[in-house]
């Protein structure tokens, strides 16, 4: 009998010993929950930052078309191209508020790269011999928060005699 009563009494710490594992493997799962959260939440705003910056960047093809003068009256001629929204000052940027800006470049193509014969493109409800198309490209840049940065690429036309 005195056998037994002395194994009893050495199983009466073994439950603080599961507890302390379990307490552990807790805090581990914790620990891991909250740096994967953490990272989640950067990704996320660092998403958040980079759309402001396509947005922005967006924004500006919708600003070339409102502004004839990037692609002037008479067309520009090959090799040329004008930046905005200072033509003197490419480096300039136009402010769309506080965190959100552009900037970018409108330059004549090549008609023969996209429009063999810088014929009117189908559907433009013109006729071929009396207009013709002349290509441009335009390349904007978007600027957001925290240095985040988009490049859109565009091509236009315009067309003319």
């Amino acid at each position: 009998m005195g056998c037994l009563g002395t194994q009893k009494s050495n199983e009466e710490g073994s439950a603080l010993v599961v507890a302390l594992v379990f307490l552990g493997l807790l805090t581990i799962l914790g620990i891991v929950a909250a740096t994967t959260s953490k990272i989640e939440l950067q990704i996320s705003g660092n998403q958040k930052f980079h759309k402001m910056a396509f947005y922005a960047a967006e924004a500006s093809r919708a600003y070339v078309v409102k502004r004839t003068d990037l692609y002037g009256p008479d067309n520009l001629t090959l090799g040329e191209g004008l930046s905005f929204p200072n033509k003197d000052d490419p480096s300039e940027r136009y402010a769309l508020g506080p965190s959100q800006s552009f900037n970018g470049r409108v330059e004549p193509v090549d008609p023969n790269e996209y429009l063999p014969g810088s014929v009117p493109p189908r559907g433009s409800g013109t006729q071929v011999g009396i207009f013709k198309a002349y290509p441009y490209r335009m390349t904007c840049y978007g600027y957001g928060p925290s240095n985040a940065g988009s490049k859109v690429e565009a091509g236009f036309y315009r067309l003319g005699f």
